[in-house]
């Protein structure tokens, strides 16, 4: 199972640890070249202005619409979510808002509950850096978890895209979920 982890800027390699430690074969992806042959791909964190233009410098953004459009199963994380939401890829029935809760000094913590995705577990930490929040989704998107009333986990067929960093919390649980859905992927593909 290879997984990409996008590496162009943020916390990647926090990712790709995870990923390794779940079992995961992990490629740091930096160019088009890079998706080739991925089971798997994770949007990790960031700043959402850099990723963007780092895309658009390696000429990334329609394999990565490629990719993911195919079904292949994707994280996005932090400023993940917002590169898949609809004003960026548009990968994902969503619109975000950047640093919705607020500037640096504003970052928190709080558990959520995940249901099914929490695996029985009880609730998940989530760290919450500058992160944003869904302004607004369509009907397919199925909203996992809110705070304040603003939903910070959704789901839409094979992408789940959360607004905080699990890679953070010592919590498997989504990364975890990433890898079943590759390997349910690849029991469909059978």
């Amino acid at each position: 199972m290879l997984v990409g982890v996008l590496a162009l800027q943020g916390d990647f390699e926090a990712h790709a640890r995870v990923l390794g430690e779940l079992g995961a074969e992990v490629r740091e992806v930096r160019t088009p070249a890079g998706l080739q042959g991925l089971d798997g791909l994770v949007m990790p964190g960031g700043e959402s202005t850099t990723m963007t233009l780092a895309i658009e410098r390696e000429g990334l953004a329609q394999p990565l619409r490629a990719l993911v459009a195919a079904g292949t199963p994707t994280l996005g994380t932090c400023a993940g979510m917002i590169m898949l939401d609809s004003d960026h890829l548009g990968l994902l029935d969503v619109r975000t808002r950047r640093n919705a809760f607020g500037r640096q000094v504003s970052s928190f913590e709080t558990d959520l509950a995940l249901g099914a995705l929490a695996n029985g577990g009880g609730p998940l930490r989530a760290i919450f850096i500058r992160a944003p929040w869904v302004e607004a989704h369509g009907a397919g998107v199925e909203v996992l978890a809110e705070v304040d009333g603003h939903p910070v986990a959704v789901r839409e067929g094979n992408v789940l895209a959360v607004a905080f960093h699990p890679e953070l919390s010592g919590d498997r649980r989504l990364h975890a979920w990433l890898i079943g859905r590759i390997r349910q992927s690849e029991g469909d593909r059978s």
